[in-house]
């Protein structure tokens, strides 16, 4: 499995872009790319190392997740994909930016694919990816996890050393603390997590270090 990261958007949120070195299929994981430029280097990206890519994938849809999405789409001929609670985010796109930024979004979303279900498999190539769902940050915000390769992608549900924010419309701390407790924590310490933003980290170092583990 070999990961490219893109870091998007003035909100600095890390795009993935996942592929299987013998298949050269792939995924991409939160295409937040604002930016023609950002857009540009991810499609750049695919095309230039000959991948094919099979699957968007969403971890959850606040606005700086999905920006590029209508450009990824459009170019690869593919839909993306989120869990169903988070649809309503999704469809209402320019609410969350004017609601956050004070300004309008004029950008079609492209329509969305089969949703994401709890415990699915998304299959690219020798590769997997088991969908967790972790509702907290979002109602519909997922994990994808690939127990093979001890890789873990998990949106804005954790960061290191901290946890997403639950003030955002659908947010729940109640559920998040529920998520982390009860799929976060049960994972191996040695799986590395990827964030929605800021660097990496292991599942271990947040079970001994981040104070929102303290169950």
């Amino acid at each position: 499995m070999k990961i490219k990261t893109f870091q998007c958007n003035p909100l600095q949120e890390n795009c993935f872009v996942v592929s299987d070195d013998d298949s050269r299929e792939a995924v991409v994981i939160d295409c937040g790319a604002f930016f023609e430029d950002e857009r540009r280097a991810i499609a750049a990206y695919i095309n230039d190392n000959g991948l094919t890519l099979r699957h968007v994938l969403c971890t959850h849809a606040h606005f700086d997740h999905i920006f590029g999405l209508d450009t990824l789409c459009q170019e690869f001929n593919v839909k993306p994909r989120l869990h169903v609670a988070d649809e309503f985010l999704y469809l209402g796109m320019d609410r969350q930016v004017a609601s956050f930024l004070g300004s309008g979004y004029y950008r079609t979303m492209p329509p969305l694919g089969e949703p994401l279900k709890d415990k699915e498999l998304i299959a690219f190539g020798g590769q997997q990816l088991e969908v967790l769902h972790t509702p907290g940050h979002s109602p519909g915000s997922v994990l994808f996890y690939s127990e093979e390769a001890k890789v873990l992608f998990a949106g804005d549900t954790l960061f290191r050393m901290s946890v997403g924010r639950t003030d955002l419309e659908g947010g729940s701390w109640q559920q998040l603390m529920q998520s982390l407790s009860r799929v976060v924590a049960q994972l191996p310490d040695d799986v590395t997590v990827y964030t929605g933003h800021g660097p990496a980290t292991t599942i271990g170092d947040e079970k001994r270090m981040n104070p929102y583990f303290s169950f």
